[in-house]
């Protein structure tokens, strides 16, 4: 099931990944993701995302299986490519899968797949993950041969790297040429078939620009809700998340 544009503003799946990051800091019970999850649902979140790492740095299989159970939106599984995570996917059926390149000795995701390098497994998890219901998207910068590879390989959905764009700093010309980038990208994406989405650095001022570009339908945004979630609450971080969104103001109550 992919996210379309139900409302003014594009779908907001809400990464809880941090949560466990502090959970595991100190190996206790708490604070718990699905807790937050459920917290975010409530806030207006249309989708709960996390990212399953082969090192279990902060999800655990545990919250995958309860997520699975009480979320009622849409859950969306980051991994990556391994016969382990597929396995967990078969398993734990959830709504989309979201491939991604994964490196121990990063601290998050640096950027997108080599779709060139990895066409054969990308192929082989995609048609696997659509055989059993599941939306197969790939994490990918906004590169025009890319996403075009992706169409090749009959992937339904991309996610596009947002980090060049975040993270652009100096003159603004920079940002406005990472957003043109983006905005090509998607555009590119949507006239090959794709359904888009995008994240990574994402935050509550640099949202907005990206919401002039129709063809992104959902956002993952994780890191900056859980950051703001410790002034305010997460319940409130959620909401002014999906105010950002939004080219009107809103108000969820």
């Amino acid at each position: 099931m992919t996210l379309a544009r139900e409302h003014a503003r594009p779908a907001l799946g809400v990464n809880v990944d941090h949560v466990a990051t502090i959970r595991q800091a100190r190996g206790t019970r708490y604070p718990d993701p699905v807790a937050a999850a459920m917290v975010a649902e409530l806030a207006g979140a249309d989708q709960i995302t996390v990212h399953l790492r082969e090192d279990r740095r902060h999800i655990q299989e545990r919250d995958v299986s309860v997520l699975r159970e009480v979320v009622t939106t849409r859950l969306n599984l980051e991994m990556a490519m391994t016969d382990e995570m597929l396995g967990i996917a078969l398993d734990q059926r959830p709504s989309m899968v979201t491939l991604v390149p994964e490196r121990r000795e990063e601290r998050t995701t640096e950027g997108g797949l080599d779709v060139r390098k990895t066409s054969s497994s990308l192929e082989r998890f995609s048609e696997a993950l659509g055989s059993a219901g599941i939306t197969c998207s790939a994490f990918v910068a906004p590169d025009l041969q890319v996403i075009e590879a992706c169409a090749e390989l009959g992937i339904p959905m991309i996610e596009l790297h947002t980090g060049d764009y975040a993270h652009a700093t100096g003159r603004d010309d920079d940002q406005e040429r990472e957003l043109h980038r983006l905005r090509a990208a998607a555009e590119h994406a949507q006239a090959c078939g794709l359904t888009v989405a995008a994240g990574h650095g994402l935050d509550y001022r640099n949202v907005g620009a990206l919401t002039t570009i129709p063809q992104i339908v959902e956002y993952n945004i994780g890191h900056a809700i859980v950051a703001r979630a410790i002034m305010v609450g997460f319940d409130q971080a959620v909401r002014e998340m999906l105010d950002a969104l939004n080219p009107v103001p809103h108000r969820r109550h």
